[in-house]
């Protein structure tokens, strides 16, 4: 099984009400996992955020915690309910009206990968799924909830800030309709999940460092904004999607030339964010 449910970076001081997090970029895939699927060890990463927690573990220089998936994607699916079980994958699981995720084997024990291609030769029993959401969903969503409960109560406010990546093939329609692809896409649920002025002060941090931003489309958010985003509640989520191409080469899964310039950029666009966070009166943390 993979070692962790979660790994958690806290700051030395936490000087934030935000909380950075990355559901999908776990890469602990044990041996028995790529063995029993149809899968290789490369393909089967197509699905992950590759390098995503590498992109935002500058995090904590800022005073904000980044917690961060332990098992991968294929495995477990972290931005998804534990109802979204797949009876096409998972034994004894009933269909219950259509959920488009997971008829698209993207469930909480997801039943594909990118592109569509499967990933076992056989189904799963419900205890192992089970097995799977007690052991790595349930510790990971009760620590983010806790680091919630933790803004709410230092700073009267949480900023969830999930993080993830795109490939850039996602971006095809946008392109086809002769607007630019954009290098960022953030996702609030259409307003539901984030205040307005939060989602401002972000896009204005990333349009600052030259990044183009779009919003909602193709990605609103999937679970975690819309579980967490309760603006009525001070609680906020919004959903980050970056660009492989401007870090990644989505083939060979490795970071690019560039890589280190591109996440020197993204921490810069992490304190401002992290800055959004703090109370008026709070003076920057150290940076």
């Amino acid at each position: 099984m993979p070692k962790h449910a979660f790994i958690l970076l806290q700051p030395a001081c936490r000087t934030s009400a935000v909380v950075f997090a990355s559901p999908h970029s776990g890469c602990d895939y044990p041996e028995w996992f790529v063995r029993r699927s149809l899968l290789n060890a490369h393909s089967i990463r197509s699905s992950e955020d590759a390098f995503v927690d590498k992109l935002f573990e500058m995090a904590t220089d800022h005073g904000a915690p980044f917690l961060m998936a332990g098992a991968p994607r294929a495995f477990l699916d972290l931005n998804r309910s534990v109802d979204e079980l797949d009876p096409a994958l998972i034994k004894g699981v009933r269909k219950v009206g259509h959920n488009p995720r997971v008829a698209s084997g993207l469930g909480v024990i997801p039943r594909v990968v990118a592109n569509g291609r499967p990933i076992y030769r056989g189904k799963l029993t419900l205890e192992e799924a089970n097995r799977r959401i007690d052991s790595y969903w349930r510790p990971y969503h009760a620590r983010l909830q806790e680091l919630l409960n933790d803004s709410i109560q230092m700073y009267g406010r949480a900023i969830l800030v999930d993080c993830h990546s795109m490939p850039n093939e996602a971006l095809d329609g946008i392109a086809q309709s002769g607007r630019p692809r954009p290098d960022i896409v953030l996702g609030d649920r259409f307003g539901a999940s984030c205040e307005p002025d939060i989602v401002d002060e972000v896009e204005q941090a990333f349009t600052d460092a030259g990044l183009r931003v779009a919003r909602n489309t193709p990605f609103a958010g999937a679970y975690v904004t819309q579980n967490y985003g309760r603006p009525s509640r001070k609680q906020h989520a919004i959903q980050i999607e970056v660009n492989r191409s401007l870090y990644m080469d989505e083939h060979t899964i490795q970071p690019r030339a560039e890589f280190e310039a591109f996440r020197g950029l993204l921490s810069d666009v992490i304190g401002k964010i992290s800055q959004i966070g703090r109370p008026a009166s709070q003076p920057l943390a150290a940076e």
